[in-house]
């Protein structure tokens, strides 16, 4: 199952080597776990909700607007340790996680399911090791996951 971290932010950025490699101001950080059964379809799926989801607040101070409302970005940054399964031990296995090839084409077609809904898509660096800077604005936080929806 696809698994999202989302939040929503006044701004975010990942650095790798003291280099931004993404940034948007207003919009959501999306922290994306595949896991070694996700398809296109699910991507597409939990790609899709994420676009259509109201968590911005309008006029009333309700949370009514979406990303596209408000004419908000998406940094997309792969997270495989979403899968981090630490029910034994004391060191998290990941054995649910995709293998890397597998995992970074689902990671860039979930990107791009939001690039085609018109959102501006920034990413971090697949399998880099990032530094992630976020204003959380709310805080807003909602984990998503394809099962669910």
């Amino acid at each position: 199952m696809v698994r999202v971290v989302l939040q929503r932010v006044s701004e975010a950025s990942v650095n790798v080597d003291d280099r931004v490699v993404g940034y948007i101001s207003r919009g959501y950080l999306l922290l994306v776990g595949i896991s070694h059964s996700d398809t296109e379809v699910l991507v597409a799926r939990v790609a899709d909700k994420v676009s259509a989801l109201r968590l911005f607040s309008d006029s009333e101070g309700k949370m009514n607007l979406s990303l596209a409302d408000v004419g908000g970005s998406a940094l997309v940054v792969s997270q495989f340790t979403l899968y981090g399964d630490v029910r034994r031990g004391r060191r998290p296995s990941f054995t649910a996680a995709a293998d890397p090839e597998i995992a970074r084409h689902l990671y860039h077609s979930f990107a791009d399911r939001l690039a085609e809904r018109g959102h501006p898509v920034a990413y971090g660096e697949f399998g880099a090791h990032m530094v992630v800077r976020i204003v959380n604005d709310g805080p807003v936080t909602m984990i998503l996951d394809s099962e669910t929806l």
